[in-house]
């Protein structure tokens, strides 16, 4: 989560603010039905998802989808990280809503994002900088919450507490079936991030053990996705290669005696020449991968000249230099195994 704050200073083409509330009065949502928005399926080239409706054109990262798939969440933030949330889309009836922003991460003091869904679609984390007792107002570090969900309903969102969280920052939770949390963790006053796991016992989460080497490779690595069964994770990181700059995609795979292999960089097919992606998923399915990634449109045609509706139609469209949503089929994987 917080190489947006790098990412904010490395992307071109930014577009003001001020045009995009402008423009997006006239953005318009049709209502689509089916899978995935009825998108069509992605081979193991990636593309892009959904644009104009998930890949808008804004700050766009952090997928989840509820067990049944008819609960989609994503966040957005701006520029600056000044405002932060989670988006949610449901199929109702057949039907995909517009896509708004979640009711309980509506509070403009604070930030919220990184969404993901117990196995059993009963629990829904995030992370968040609220305050941890409520005792005050003012904004936190940021640490894991969570919500329960009864009978379809939404619970009241609270913070896990210790020996999770900390005074420093911990971000981005992964769950795997057995309830085992993965997270990332930053000391208070430090920026340097390494990922953790705690393990689920008897209604407990157990003190975080930090991960070997293999996982918290590089100089400093963010928001690792772990594979339910906990047979790969995927760790977002830099400085792992020489010569290879910025946060790319690397899958770490598990060996059957529980240690873990060395990283694997993903390709050119996930990360670019210089990686500005640190958001993985997969579809409760496991027929589908999605990550952000920061790309910039190939289609060179050029205007027929250059006005303000043009750059103000720009901040609408996906691939503008800011954070995209791609996917592709997950069979991508096996190409990466040793």
């Amino acid at each position: 989560m917080k190489i947006l704050l790098i990412l904010f200073l490395l992307i071109a083409g930014n577009i003001a603010l001020s045009a995009q509330d402008t423009t997006n009065e006239g953005r318009k949502f049709t209502m689509l039905s089916g899978a995935y928005f009825g998108q069509k399926l992605p081979g193991i080239v990636p593309e892009l998802f959904a644009p104009g409706i998930i890949s808008d054109g804004l700050i766009n990262r952090d997928v989840a989808i509820s067990p049944d798939g008819n609960e989609m969440y994503f966040c957005i933030s701006t520029q600056n990280f000044s405002f932060s949330s989670i988006i949610v889309t449901k199929q109702i009836n057949g039907k995909w809503t517009k896509p708004e922003v979640a009711s309980f991460a509506a509070d403009p003091r604070y930030k919220y994002t990184e969404p993901a869904f117990a196995i059993d679609g009963k629990r829904f984390f995030f992370a968040s900088n609220m305050p941890k007792d409520g005792t005050t107002d003012a904004a936190g570090d940021f640490d894991i919450w969570a919500i329960d969900i009864i009978k379809g309903e939404w619970g009241k969102p609270y913070n896990i507490g210790e020996p999770v969280n900390t005074p420093g920052g911990e971000f981005f939770p992964s769950v795997t079936k057995g309830g085992t949390l993965y997270f990332t963790r930053n000391d208070a006053g430090v920026q340097t991030s390494f990922i953790y796991r705690s393990r689920f016992i008897n209604g407990k989460y157990s003190a975080p053990e930090k991960l070997p080497e293999q996982i918290n490779c590089g100089g400093d690595r963010y928001n690792a996705y772990v594979a339910k069964d906990e047979s790969f994770v995927v760790v977002p990181a830099q400085g792992v290669e020489k010569g290879k700059f910025g946060a790319l995609y690397y899958i770490v795979f598990r060996n059957a005696d529980g240690s873990w292999q060395s990283p694997i960089n993903m390709g050119p097919q996930i990360n670019t020449p210089v990686g500005r992606g640190w958001s993985f998923y997969i579809s409760p399915d496991n027929k589908y991968l999605f990550f952000m990634a920061t790309r910039t449109s190939e289609d060179k045609t050029l205007p027929p000249s250059l006005s303000l509706e043009f750059f103000q139609s720009i901040s609408l469209m996906p691939q503008n230099g800011n954070p995209d949503i791609y996917w592709a089929d997950s069979k991508i994987l096996e190409g990466l195994k040793p």
